[in-house]
């Protein structure tokens, strides 16, 4: 039998992957900590910060304080509606334009290619005054109704996600051969039946990776939830997270559990995920 020959890393190889893995220990370990102190007394967590929680140090007091002070479950479901709405809407409208941008010649093309670029180097903190006002002139801001009250907050994540899926979706679209299309089209497709058929399909890692960030982001963005979301019963997990801190200020087992609650979703996806992420993002370039 051929014996596998290994490699042996070079001095320089070696010092590398001892940064990398130190780097990636500092970024670990502040998520390890906080997932273990949120298992201790509050009481306990400023004395012994950094002990495990073995013994009489463990307790569930924390999580179950949690549950009972506020309604964790409806924030959970407030989130995943926005942040699946928004991907869905951002991931339809992006790709419909990068596919328009990228295939079809008209007036106005540059100048619109340049608005798109030039909107994403508006920050969100200069625009939600005026999109606050223009919202509470439909008369979807503060209504009570929780379905006007997600539109709120829909509205401008969409808005906010749009140039930079475009931007994304451009680059791995103009990648992709037009014989398929051409050869659909004379077959008699119909320009959405050959992006929904065609186009989605080549450019999956693409539109993966512009929803899995356009999900996190929207799932993450508080500042646009502290204008729109008002009350407590259409908190999303990440305002409610902002809720307890303000409102427990020393009980750090109460925060650290909050904390917790509201990273795990993320955290899954994107240990499930993160291929697609550098996937997405780096097959345009290395294709064609």
């Amino acid at each position: 039998m051929n014996k596998i020959k290994r490699k042996k890393l070079s001095l320089g190889q070696f010092f590398i992957y001892l940064a990398l893995s130190l780097w990636a220990l500092t970024t670990i370990y502040p998520f390890v900590w906080v997932v273990l102190n949120s298992f201790k007394p509050k009481g306990l967590i400023r004395k012994e910060a950094f002990s495990l929680p073995i013994g009489d140090k463990f307790t569930l007091e924390n999580y179950v304080t949690a549950f009972r002070r506020v309604d964790i479950g409806a924030a959970y479901v407030n989130s995943l509606v926005i942040s699946g709405v928004v991907t869905a809407v951002v991931i339809v409208l992006a790709g419909l334009a990068a596919y328009a941008m990228v295939r079809y010649q008209f007036r106005g093309r540059t100048f619109l290619y340049s608005m798109i670029i030039a909107s994403s180097m508006f920050p969100i903190f200069s625009t939600i005054i005026p999109v606050f006002r223009m919202e509470n002139a439909w008369g979807i801001v503060n209504t009570g109704n929780i379905w006007l009250t997600r539109l709120s907050v829909i509205l401008p994540q969409i808005a906010g996600n749009l140039s930079f899926a475009i931007i994304v979706l451009m680059g791995f679209i103009r990648s992709l051969p037009i014989d398929l299309e051409e050869a659909a089209y004379l077959e008699g497709y119909s320009v959405f039946r050959i992006f929904f058929k065609i186009i989605m399909p080549l450019a999956r890692p693409s539109f993966a990776t512009v929803g899995i960030f356009t999900f996190l982001w929207s799932y993450n963005d508080l500042f646009t939830q502290m204008f729109f979301l008002r009350s407590k019963k259409f908190f999303t997990i990440t305002r409610l997270l902002n809720e307890i801190s303000s409102q427990a200020g020393t009980n750090y087992g109460l925060m650290v559990a909050a904390v917790v609650m509201v990273v795990i979703p993320v955290l899954v996806v994107y240990v499930f995920l993160q291929k697609n992420i550098i996937k997405g993002l780096t097959a345009g370039a290395v294709k064609g």
